[in-house]
């Protein structure tokens, strides 16, 4: 079914960052696909907005399962055959529950492969498959929801499993980019830090309301032809890697 609004695909879209995520983008005319592990959790989030009138489809994605991400692109591709937005949005904090509460000198070597099957592999997984479709209709926009505690030029201590793939989602930023002539192909791919937010993984002392998590991802989503790529922002301002 072909749109004439652009589509976008927001992961772990049904609630705190993503659900906003998709709100936002939904709110300037964009087709969004809210990728959610649960289906029903997935219509429970939208159903607010599609009362408003918001363009919201759910998708069941799990970015840890391989086959639910190429089940999910097919059916964008047999769908929609089209896609101009990738929000790798999805994420999880598993130092919290680590032995050794993430120190390095003890974290558990499953909690870091748990927190890169869903923060590095997914996205990476994602971008790779949705990459043929963005250069068939030359535009796409690529936005990985990153952190500053990937952030090299300020790595601090603690939470070691967290920041190791944040480090590591911003080089696959920093990769793809290198490998795509943006100019030419007209396809961005940009890292963001949406701050200390109030969600599940933030927590309620967070300074930031979802709004204003959302807001710089929404902003690269949106890009011109003339926008930034392979950079790392936050509060729509650049950040060193």
């Amino acid at each position: 079914m072909k749109h004439d609004s652009k589509i976008a695909l927001v992961t772990g879209g049904n609630r705190g960052i993503g659900l906003e995520i998709c709100r936002q983008l939904a709110q300037k005319g964009l087709h969004v696909i809210m990728g959610s592990r649960s289906q029903s959790k997935g219509e429970s989030a939208a159903a607010p907005l599609q009362a408003e009138g918001l363009n919201i489809e759910v998708l069941p994605l799990d970015v840890d399962d391989a086959r639910s991400i190429d089940q999910a692109v097919a059916h964008i591709q047999t769908q929609h055959g089209q896609l101009h937005v990738l929000v790798n949005n999805a994420g999880v904090f598993l130092d919290s529950e680590d032995p050794q509460r993430g120190s390095v000198m003890g974290i558990a070597r499953s909690t870091i492969e748990n927190t890169f099957n869903t923060n590095v592999y997914g996205p990476l997984q994602l971008i790779q498959a949705v990459l043929p479709l963005m250069q068939s209709q030359h535009e796409g926009r690529i936005v990985n929801v990153s952190s500053g505690m990937g952030q090299l030029e300020n790595m601090g201590g603690g939470s070691t499993a967290y920041r190791l793939s944040k480090a590591a989602l911003n080089v696959i930023t920093r990769i793809v980019d290198a490998e795509l002539d943006s100019a030419q192909s007209n396809i961005k791919i940009n890292s963001m830090c949406p701050g200390w937010v109030k969600t599940d993984m933030g927590g309620e002392h967070a300074t930031r309301d979802v709004a204003q998590g959302a807001d710089t991802a929404v902003w690269l989503a949106l890009l011109d032809a003339d926008g930034p790529s392979g950079k790392f922002f936050r509060d729509r301002q650049e950040l060193a890697w």
